[in-house]
């Protein structure tokens, strides 16, 4: 389920991007994306790399995408997930709140901040994700994630 769901995230990934109004023609941009590449291949490229636990790859390709297409809500997202996944709380906490900025219902997001907040063994603030979710969601994949992680983490912690 998790790999339909970010199938459909690149798709809307990609929808964004070209309408980013960003122009993406052959040569150096400056920082932005490679002249071979294009907005949808490389965030494609990228969710391969966070699907292989590549996240330094994943980390700097997402950092080029965003460069050149920025305030994507599911691209910071990727990157929140990446760096967290790489052991920099910090800076994933950072990129989720950027993502949750564009957009404040983010499911992923929401539930990827949750995670976070468990890792920190910050409880109160994982329940706000989930109640951010239940309002915006219902009982969604992302809802029932999170709602299964808190349940895991308070048997864990009593």
């Amino acid at each position: 389920m998790k790999t339909l769901h970010r199938y459909f995230t690149c798709l809307m990934v990609a929808a964004a991007l070209m309408g980013s109004g960003a122009t993406y023609a052959s040569g150096s941009y400056g920082g932005g994306l490679s002249a071979e590449g294009n907005p949808q291949q490389e965030f494609k490229k990228a969710v391969e790399y966070i699907n292989a636990g590549d996240y330094t790859r994943a980390i700097s390709l997402l950092k080029r995408i965003d460069r050149a297409a920025p305030k994507n809500a599911d691209v910071l997202n990727y990157l929140g997930y990446s760096y967290r996944k790489a052991g920099d709380q910090n800076n994933g906490l950072k990129y989720y709140q950027k993502a949750l900025d564009v957009d404040p219902n983010h499911r992923g997001a929401n539930e990827y901040m949750g995670e976070l907040y468990l890792e920190m063994n910050n409880l109160p603030k994982a329940e706000e994700r989930l109640a951010v979710l239940s309002a915006s969601c219902g009982t969604c994949d992302e809802y029932q994630l999170l709602a299964k992680s808190i349940e895991t983490y308070k048997v864990a912690h009593p």
